[in-house]
């Protein structure tokens, strides 16, 4: 449609859409190092919660079961 009105829209310059694809690349890469940081994180807490429940259920096993006594018939 810009090559039937020339004067009235003009096409943009090459320049402009090298700018706005390196400023998408650029946003594309920011977003990819906050997604994998935001997971790296998630993994640190996950590890260190599932080491405290470790423990836990270490120190559960260690104590008297009073359960067993009044399920025992």
């Amino acid at each position: 449609m810009s090559k039937d009105f020339p004067y009235i829209i003009p096409s943009a310059p090459p320049e402009v859409e090298e700018v706005f694809e390196a400023a998408q690349v650029t946003r594309e890469y920011y977003d990819e190092v906050v997604i994998r940081s935001e997971y790296q994180e998630y993994c640190q807490w996950y590890r260190i919660t599932a080491a405290k429940h470790h423990q836990e259920l270490e120190k559960m096993r260690g104590e008297l079961n009073l359960f067993a006594w009044f399920r025992r018939r």
